[in-house]
């Protein structure tokens, strides 16, 4: 490139990162010398430098053959799966034509290459991925660097929670194994994740097993071994119900298998858009192909506008490596299915106008009441058929758009029907094609059995695909500090309840942050005149601990309140809620503060909060008195990262 800005190499010259593993320095193709002109003052071999208005000097390399020249214009998006890592790199001079590039030393050294070994290993293991496939692409040397396994392993490491990884089993290489499972790393990373299914929910936790090279995702549940109560000795009124949870993996039937094999699928039904249109292909369809990418219509489309009637421009394009959907090997029946979506995440107008709705919030994933980064359109309890269609198409085509706090999973039961079948039964229910196109814009596939069998002929050159009793679930992360206990905050985690007939349910206890304007400082409780170090202790330990909110969110719920609604709220655990310290067995000695409980008729039908009583008992234990019941449950922390390591 010269100062001018004119290419010197072609895109083709800028390498992906699968090129980083599966193309090595010394393939004459892309990294001999004699393939490609030495580096001098016409074409210097650069490095990638950090956005700077005064960046460090870059020049062409004494100690090292040089490969290709890299082509830095920044205008000059990377080719091919390069653009799929991240579009730009953080790398990349700022915007604006040689604006860098005049500041060049062509004869100089490179800064970077001149450090030594270990300091060269220290700087490349601060960058991304994406940075490191830059990296890789200028030299010999920094090729080495930026492929090294201790860099690579130290990369999957930070997405694998409660392990410590060893091999990058099954494959030789740790750049391998990341590209293997690239980009679902954050699923495992964020280990917590709960699901819109049904009132009820779903809570899984998902890890890596290094024996096997997967990523996999189990469902947590519970179930307490004790279901009798005994009346309190302070009130013979009040029962008190016995509670010893034992929670564990449902490990005989995972909910996220990814195999370091597997390779997205395409879509299952794709959609084309001719003349601002919207139609949709079926199985076998040859008019939607890759060279026929905006779905030009042959003889044997069938041209049905979408009962969405809406511009689906933006979906015309083929599924990418973000868009495609990846299937799962889950332990089910042969004809069943399950597939993993990536998510788009909403935009921040919409995310606001859902939620001022009420239950079900336009069916915003995660909730309202569960804070989060993002949030996407969940199926909810009801799905109507825009949400539908945003749940199967509105997916992410670049890793900018990808959400790393939101999946989904769609799975159901797949079944082919030869078309002569269907001819059969088509001929004793002739009617107008014209009325059988409209039925079937309407009803699906299921309306070719109407229609007359020279149009079903003509529609299904091939055998009809249907998928049955499909369900597609989204699932939401939790940002850790909401569930890490500190000194200040010590009830928040995830913890395990009573819920009587309904069973054992899992909560999120959250204390939010004090507002910056009332943060509470520790040291500025001072000892007072007169007072001795063993009482100034516990008071500063109790002014400390015991004070502002505590929210109580269900992950998991019932029938009549949902996961994602709050279960008991204590609006203040200090002094402003203080009731009184219990004085009875089994409760002696435990604080006790004003709190309020969440009810519902079955459905979540005229949901209402009454009096109830919470019992601090430990940082580990607490009970709900639920004044107006008259009875005692128990609440339990879950250990999460007991069940991080594969057994």
């Amino acid at each position: 490139m010269d100062v001018n800005g004119d290419a010197s190499a072609s895109e083709a010259d800028i390498p992906d990162v699968d090129d980083m593993s599966s193309t090595s320095p010394g393939s004459a193709s892309r990294w001999d010398s004699t393939a490609n002109p030495e580096p001098n003052d016409e074409h210097p071999a650069v490095v990638p430098c950090q956005n700077s208005s005064t960046p460090s000097h870059m020049g062409a390399s004494s100690s090292v053959n040089a490969p290709a020249v890299l082509d830095l214009r920044p205008t000059t998006p990377p080719r091919g799966n390069l653009q799929d890592w991240g579009g730009e790199s953080s790398c990349q001079p700022d915007k604006g034509k040689g604006k860098e590039i005049d500041t060049v030393e062509p004869t100089g050294q490179c800064r970077l290459i001149s450090l030594p070994p270990e300091l060269i290993d220290a700087v490349l293991s601060l960058l991304s991925p994406i940075d490191l496939a830059f990296v890789s692409a200028t030299c010999r040397l920094l090729y080495t660097h930026a492929t090294a396994d201790q860099i690579w392993q130290a990369i999957i490491q930070d997405h694998v929670p409660g392990i410590k990884v060893t091999t990058p089993y099954p494959f030789e290489s740790y750049i391998e194994l990341f590209k293997a499972h690239d980009p679902h790393w954050f699923i495992s990373k964020h280990k917590i994740w709960f699901s819109d299914g049904d009132l009820a929910g779903r809570l899984i936790l998902t890890r890596y097993d290094q024996r096997r090279g997967c990523i996999e995702g189990y469902q947590l549940v519970a179930v307490s071994s004790r279901r009798n109560f005994q009346p309190w000795l302070a009130d013979s009124q009040v029962m008190i119900h016995a509670f010893e949870p034992k929670v564990q993996l449902h490990l005989d039937k995972p909910i996220v298998h990814l195999s370091p094999v597997g390779r997205a699928d395409g879509p299952s039904e794709e959609l084309a858009s001719v003349a601002g249109i919207t139609f949709i292909k079926l199985r076998g369809d040859p008019a939607y192909t890759n060279s026929n990418p905006q779905g030009e219509a042959s003889s044997s489309s069938l041209r049905i506008p979408t009962v969405y009637g809406e511009d689906s421009t933006e979906r015309s394009s083929l599924a990418n490596r973000f868009s495609a959907e990846t299937s799962m090997e889950t332990g089910s029946s042969d004809n069943a299915y399950c597939k993993l979506m990536l998510v788009r995440p909403l935009d921040h107008a919409e995310v606001v106008q859902r939620t001022a709705l009420r239950f079900p919030y336009g069916n915003i994933w995660p909730p309202p009441v569960i804070p989060a980064r993002h949030r996407a359109v969940g199926s909810g309890v009801t799905v109507n058929e825009v949400d539908l269609l945003t749940l199967v198409h509105e997916k992410p085509r670049t890793r900018q758009e990808l959400s790393d706090q939101v999946f989904r999973i769609r799975k159901g039961l797949h079944m082919r029907i030869p078309h002569r079948e269907l001819q059969g039964a088509a001929r004793h229910l002739p009617i107008p094609g014209a009325a059988a196109l409209a039925n079937l814009a309407r009803t699906g596939p299921a309306a070719l059995l109407s229609m007359p069998a020279a149009l079903v002929s003509t529609i299904l050159p091939t055998p009809l695909d249907l998928n049955i009793g499909e369900r597609v679930s989204t699932y939401s992360t939790l940002d850790p500090a909401l569930y890490t206990p500190t000194e200040e905050k010590p009830y928040r985690g995830i913890w395990v309840g009573d819920y009587s007939g309904h069973g054992c349910e899992f909560l999120l206890i959250n204390q939010p942050d004090d507002p910056p304007e009332n943060r509470f400082d520790p040291e500025s409780i001072q000892q007072r005149e007169g007072e001795s170090d063993e009482d100034f202790a516990k008071r500063k330990h109790d002014e400390t601990v015991f004070r502002g909110r505590l929210e109580a969110i269900k992950l998991t719920g019932d029938p009549n309140v949902p996961r994602g609604e709050y279960t008991f709220v204590a609006d203040d655990i200090g002094e402003e809620g203080f009731v009184t310290v219990v004085e009875h067995e089994p409760f002696t000695g435990t604080r006790v503060v004003k709190s309020k409980g969440h009810i519902a008729h079955t459905g979540f039908i005229d949901d209402q909060y009454i009096e109830s009583q919470l019992l601090l008992i430990s940082h580990d234990r607490l009970a709900q008195y639920w004044v107006g019941f008259g009875h005692i449950s128990f609440f339990e922390r879950v250990d999460i990262d007991k069940f991080l390591v594969p057994e």
